[in-house]
């Protein structure tokens, strides 16, 4: 196939924009065989990266759909059509640099330039075309190097592969891709593809349980988790992890300090769950600090800088949050203390560990975007040890090979229809019920295979919330049919029996399996399961959280 290269790069901080498979600075040495195709770049004297791709024209079929693998866990993941638009984040927010960061500080916007056009899409480490029950799948296995993106123009039968190349300064051989490509079906295809990857064997198990964000959000107490640990009581069979999120800690990046809500300490609420028989898990942000934190105050030099010499900002919760750097060894050495204490002195099982995103925001240190995150997740991974990973807010390339279990959806919210910001898409991150279950269905193909899907939690209580129970019982059967990970916010003592049995039974995974997703409409989706040795039909209106055929 007739492929053409486009590199640009700095040297001797002059801009270079070539074509050239060899010149005075670099040689590319491609191969391309039994559905391989590979790109090794050998430098002839320093360069630093801005950008790499290679693209060539792709016939693309009237009922052909492209697969958007979002940036992220919480990224918009779906199948898309010639028609189809995918938004990048509001326009209002590109009228100042400082905006524009504000806006896109999640994703992947100053990763890949989006037009706003029909058909014109891109995928972050993987991708397929799929006709019918014909898929056509590219997947890179060149992650630890830089992120791979896959873009296309189906209007105008356009295919390219792209590096995000920018910082990365090349001295030595560089795996710019390894690209390999399937054809079969859908299990087929993934099977394949991730079997190749060089990554050790993940957790293939469930997790059923519970997590406190969703009912208290950080206004969680000693006495709110004693209460809501107990109320589990009437599903101890179908129960296997209780975890306490966010709010335990003083300020996020003080994990450590001590907290008036929780007076007894955390190793207190973690021998309490283990008393139980639950496996205790805790959450954590470990590269975020808030900027009122004491970590921030008393160690800025522990902080990732922007271009002015300024702590950068990597994330816009709690009134503002800082990165710390993982290349600074004052702040290596305190993440390490953190999981020391947390999993070793406290006793706790599981980590989630939570805004990931935040080490990779820009480049630094000669090293591109995708190489930092694979870096920093090696790290989480040496620090966590046996004991199990839960990721979330994570480049999903980097999660693959490291996480135990990870999540593949937004947070769900706690309003079902959405609130404002969910009408005026400031970003494809935004919490979304919606959202939470296209991103469940389009990333099915993760569980088992790569980790534990956590599609995040499904509600039954009565209270604090805005689902109709069709929406709640739609939801809960979404998670178990797409994930592993099966968790509740609620306090169950407060179920009556009804409640409680639809626990119990979502609580449980069966060996229903989706055959075929399909989006038949923009708000319509049909699933087709088969279990037991038949075959069901499944079709709701993803908008309303209203079921159209079969049961739930």
């Amino acid at each position: 196939m007739n492929k053409k290269y486009f590199i640009s790069y700095l040297c001797d901080g002059i801009k270079i924009v070539s074509n050239d498979l060899e010149n005075d600075h670099y040689s590319l040495e491609i191969s391309e065989a039994d559905g391989r195709y590979s790109v090794i770049l050998n430098p002839k004297c320093k360069i630093e990266m801005l950008d790499f791709y290679v693209e060539f024209p792709y016939e693309f079929k009237p009922q052909d759909l492209f697969f958007g693998a979002g940036y992220q866990s919480w990224t918009t993941t779906k199948e898309y059509n010639k028609n189809d638009v995918m938004r990048g984040t509001i326009k209002l927010s590109h009228i100042h640099p400082y905006l524009k960061h504000f806006a896109s500080i999640t994703g992947d916007d100053r990763i890949v330039e989006r037009t706003g056009k029909p058909g014109e899409l891109d995928s972050h480490g993987y991708t397929y075309i799929r006709n019918g029950r014909s898929m056509k799948l590219w997947g890179s296995l060149s992650e630890k190097t830089g992120y791979t993106y896959f873009k296309v123009k189906m209007n105008e039968n356009y295919f390219s592969i792209r590096k995000d190349a920018l910082g990365k300064c090349v001295t030595e051989p560089w795996q710019v891709f390894d690209i390999v490509y399937f054809e079969g079906s859908y299990d087929e295809v993934f099977d394949k593809y991730f079997g190749m990857m060089d990554m050790p064997a993940t957790r293939k198990g469930t997790m059923s349980g519970y997590t406190s964000w969703y009912n208290y959000f950080q206004n969680i107490t000693e006495d709110i988790i004693i209460r809501d640990l107990n109320g589990l009581d009437p599903a101890k069979e179908e129960t296997s992890i209780f975890q306490i999120d966010d709010g335990y800690e003083p300020y996020v990046g003080d994990w450590l300090d001590y907290c008036d809500k929780f007076p007894k300490g955390m190793k207190y609420i973690a021998d309490k769950v283990h008393e139980k028989g639950y496996l205790a898990g805790i959450w954590i942000a470990p590269f975020s600090c808030q900027k009122v934190s004491r970590i921030a105050k008393e160690h800025p030099d522990w902080l990732i800088k922007d271009e002015k010499g300024k702590p950068q900002l990597g994330c816009i919760a709690w009134g503002g949050a800082y990165t710390l750097d993982i290349y600074n060894d004052e702040a290596r050495e305190y993440i390490k203390k953190v999981f020391d204490t947390v999993l070793n002195e406290w006793g706790y099982d599981m980590v989630k560990l939570d805004f990931l995103y935040s080490e990779c925001v820009t480049p630094r240190n000669g090293k591109c975007r995708g190489e930092i995150m694979y870096e920093a997740m090696k790290l989480l991974r040496e620090c966590v040890g046996d004991k199990l990973l839960l990721g979330c807010g994570v480049p999903m390339s980097a999660a693959i090979g490291v996480c135990d279990a990870c999540r593949i959806s937004c947070d769900v919210d706690l309003t079902y229809k959405g609130k404002f910001y969910n009408h005026i898409h400031v970003s494809n991150e935004m919490l979304s019920a919606q959202s939470a279950i296209n991103n469940s269905i389009f990333r099915r193909h993760l569980n088992g295979r790569v980790f534990m899907n956590d599609p995040d939690v499904f509600f039954l209580r009565n209270n604090n919330l805005k689902f109709t129970w069709e929406q709640k019982k739609l939801l809960a059967k979404i998670n178990n049919l797409c994930g592993n990970v099966l968790f509740v916010s609620d306090n169950a003592g407060d179920y009556d029996a009804v409640q409680m049995a639809l626990l119990k039974k979502y609580f449980k995974k069966t060996n229903e399996k989706i055959i075929s997703a399909e989006r038949l409409k923009p708000d319509v989706i049909n699933i087709v399961t088969e279990e037991d040795g038949k075959t069901k039909e499944f079709m709701f209106n993803l908008k309303e959280g209203k079921v159209l055929k079969g049961e739930l």
